[in-house]
Formats: C-alpha cells, structure tokens, sequence
C-alpha cells in the first residue's frame, strides 16, 4: 500500500496525544471518585465486565479516527476487482488429430464440452466469438451474447486436415478489430507489411495512426487458443502473436494431448501428431499471457474454470479512500451506538 498525499499521514501524531488525554481523564474520575465513603464499594457496584466495557466505545472512536486519517492520505493498494473484459475469442483447433482418444471421449468433444462449460459460467454481458482452424482458420460464430448461438457453433465443428495456430491468432484479430484492416495476405506479403498485418484485397495499406501498445495492456479482450498439435501450414504463430502483443491483447494458449507425439491413424491414412509446447509458451509469453497443459477431460474442465476466473476479476492498484472512510464512519456510529446502548452517553 502507498499513499497519494503522504504528508497527511503527519497527522496521525495526534492519536498517541488523544490516547494520554483519555488517560488523563480517567485519572481525573478517580480522583473525583475518592469522596465516596469506599471506593470499593463503587468498584463493586461496577463489576469487573464494566470497567472493561468503558474502554471499548473510546477504542473504537480511536480506529474510527486512524482509519479517517488514512483515508485524507489517499491510500492505494492492490485489490481485486470485476474485470471489464467484454469480449473473448476462442480459437479451437479442428484438425484430424482432435478425433484421437487419448482425451475421453476424444480430444474434439473434451474440448466442445469444456469450452461450452466455460461460455455458461461467464457473466452475459461478455460477448464470445469462435474461431475454427485447422489447415485455415474462419470464424465459426461472430462475437455475441447469445449463448445458444455459441453452442450451436462449437456443436458444428467439422474435422480437417492440416494445423495453421498462427492463422486461428490472425482471424481472431481481425474479428476483434474489423476496421484495422488485419488479413492474412499481409502476414504471406513481406517486410513492413508482415510487421504491421495490414492489407485489403491483397493490397498494401498503412494505417499511419496506429502505434503499437504495451503487451497485455488492452483489457477489453483476450483470445483463448486450444491446440492438439503443432503448426503445419500457415502463418508464424510467433509473428501473428507479435501482432496481438503490439495490440495489447493477450493470447491464452491452451495445449491438449500428447506432449511427446505418435502416430495416430484413421479412414485409412496416419499422420505423426507432437504438441509443440514450446510455441504456444512463447505466444503465451510474447502476450503477457498463461500457457495451460491439458492431459485428460477432467484438467482441461480446470484450464477452463482457471482461465474464466482470470478473466473475469482482475486485480489491479486502485485508490481505497472510500472504504478506509466507510470503515472509519461504521467504527465511530458503533462507538456512539455501544456508548448509548451501555452508558446513556455518547463517549
């Protein structure tokens, strides 16, 4: 915690001085208390539960007064806070690989039924979009609030052949800024124009008024990719998640199945599938964002839950003034209320 107006915490000097004059004060009383006959017979009258309740509303004050202190010092601390994330854009890979078995009932219905998981627990104002990939990548469903649209989206994924991870990052950006003018022909184009991932119909665009922000610093998006092997065709993942790290969104990469490879085969042809780990944590890294492993349904159900959580509170430095003034006004109506309540007096 730190302080915006720090020289206003000089002012809690004054709290060891009220302390010694509530002392004083007792002092005083006792003094005054001596014209009785016995002084043990007040004392006994009071009990012992008495004299511990007159030093609980003065206390109370006392923190009621350190904790408005405080707040004139306008303190900040790290809380945790509803995330303004409005829209998330899962990536689902669709490759032939995803029919595998090693992820019960298999990799692709795992990850249907995880990411629908995910879409009903998130708050319905955020919006979610789909996109397919495998050896291309397109938006299944564009982003809404209906959920239903969303399951029927996942609930159409149709498996094909080929891996293309940068492309899935590529559409999901430009789904997520449509007027940018981000396309894939950009990224096959070379130079200044792959850096940038601008282009229209083929043709070079610059977009003079962008300038790249800091990784992770867009916080009204994210994109969640999930991936059961490594890329094949397409665009660098690592270049399409330069683009989304000079945007600011971050890129969640999620891996499921066989970490070390094999040979999967079916309908009569086979094909060598690894989950390139490496990329996706680099993409995850370059984004300011996590990589997750998911060996089985039941931690992929978990990568999810995790990943909805970190998406929808966030924790970030913000000024307490409010609360520090909230508690330091219920601590001084509790001192009155227990002083009127046991005494007949305010303090």
């Amino acid at each position: 915690m730190h302080f915006l107006w720090p020289e206003f915490l000089w002012l809690l000097l004054a709290l060891p001085l009220l302390v010694v004059l509530y002392v004083w004060l007792l002092r005083r009383k006792k003094k005054m208390a001596v014209r009785y006959a016995s002084l043990s017979i007040v004392k006994e009258a009071m009990g012992p539960g008495q004299s511990i309740k007159r030093h609980i509303p003065p206390a109370l004050f006392l923190l009621a007064m350190l904790a408005m202190l405080l707040a004139a010092a306008r303190p900040q601390a790290v809380v945790t806070l509803p995330s303004n994330q409005q829209t998330i854009i899962l990536a689902m890979d669709v490759s032939g690989s995803m029919r595998a078995t090693d992820v019960q009932p298999n990799r692709l219905v795992a990850a249907q039924n995880a990411a629908k998981s995910f879409i009903s627990e998130l708050p319905r104002h955020v919006k979610v979009g789909i996109v397919a990939f495998a050896g291309s990548a397109q938006v299944a469903q564009l982003p809404t609030v209906n959920r239903d649209d969303l399951v029927t989206a996942i609930d159409r994924f149709q498996l094909q052949r080929a891996t293309a991870t940068g492309n899935a990052i590529v559409i999901s950006l430009a789904t997520l800024f449509p007027d940018q003018g981000i396309e894939l022909a950009a990224m096959q184009g070379s130079g200044r124009d792959r850096q940038r991932g601008f282009a229209i119909d083929g043709e070079k665009k610059e977009k003079k008024d962008f300038q790249p922000v800091a990784p992770g610093s867009y916080s009204s998006a994210a994109i969640i990719m999930l991936t059961d092997g490594q890329r094949t065709t397409g665009v660098d993942p690592l270049e399409a998640a330069k683009i989304a790290a000079d945007r600011g969104v971050r890129v969640y990469t999620v891996g499921i199945g066989t970490v070390d490879g094999e040979t999967i085969g079916f309908e009569g042809w086979s094909m060598r599938v690894r989950l390139d780990e490496e990329t996706l944590k680099a993409i995850a890294q370059k984004t300011q964002a996590e990589y997750f492993y998911a060996g089985t349904a039941q931690d992929l159900k978990k990568v999810y839950e995790t990943l909805s959580s970190k998406l929808t509170v966030e924790k970030k430095e913000t000024e307490i003034s409010a609360l520090m003034a909230m508690a330091a006004a219920v601590l001084a109506l509790l001192s009155a209320g227990l002083s009127l309540l046991w005494f007949n007096r305010i303090l």
